[in-house]
């Protein structure tokens, strides 16, 4: 299938990217730290609110949150002038359990 005749990819190549592009957000240390940070704050800053507690510039900091956006691992919403920046678990969660099941790992509980 040529990406370029306008089809959209099977579902099982959607898959793929989906597992690649949140594995390529989260082998970065700084991404991993921005979800942990959102997290801890009730899952929602600003891009300003985020680069405070980073030792890296602004513009770093919003590179990083661009690519956990287009990972889907976070959203945006604008408020006025700024950007709040969301957490979005579900989809960290339901790509795990994706990858998880297909190298046969159960997420169920086992009875002891």
């Amino acid at each position: 299938m040529n990406p370029e005749d306008g089809a959209k990819p099977a579902q099982g190549l959607r898959d793929l990217d989906a597992i690649d592009s949140v594995f390529s957000a989260l082998a970065h240390p700084s991404r991993r730290h921005i979800l942990q940070v959102l997290h801890a704050r009730d899952g929602t800053l600003t891009a300003g609110e985020l680069s405070a507690r980073f030792a890296h510039s602004w513009p770093t900091t919003t590179r990083h949150l661009g690519v956990l956006l287009d990972a889907g691992l976070v959203t945006v919403t604008a408020v006025g002038r700024e950007r709040r920046y969301q957490i979005a678990g579900q989809h960290l969660g339901d790509v795990l359990a994706l990858w998880l099941g297909s190298v046969g790992f159960d997420l169920q509980p086992r009875d002891p």
